[in-house]
C-alpha cells in the first residue's frame, strides 16, 4: 500500500464523482477540509471513514488501495 497510489486515486475518483468536498464529507460524516486533507497531506482516513468513502464514491477499496485496476 503506497500513500501516493491512495492519494492519487482518492483524488481522481472525487474529481470523477461530481460531487463537492462538502457534499462528500456531508456523506461520509467528516468534514471537508478532512476530505482534502486525505487526498494532500499524510492524514489517510480511518478504516470506518475509509468503507464510508468508497461507498459514497461507488468505487472499490481494492482500487483505491492499488490492490487492483478498474
Amino acid at each position: 500500500m503506497e500513500q501516493a497510489i491512495i492519494k492519487q486515486r482518492l483524488r481522481e475518483e472525487i474529481k470523477n464523482s461530481g460531487l463537492t468536498c462538502a457534499e462528500i464529507a456531508g456523506r461520509v460524516g467528516v468534514s471537508p477540509e478532512m476530505i482534502t486533507q486525505y487526498c494532500t497531506t499524510k492524514k489517510l482516513p480511518a478504516l470506518d471513514t475509509f468503507a464510508k468513502l468508497c461507498e459514497v464514491l461507488d468505487v472499490s477499496a481494492d482500487y483505491i488501495l492499488g490492490l487492483k485496476d478498474i
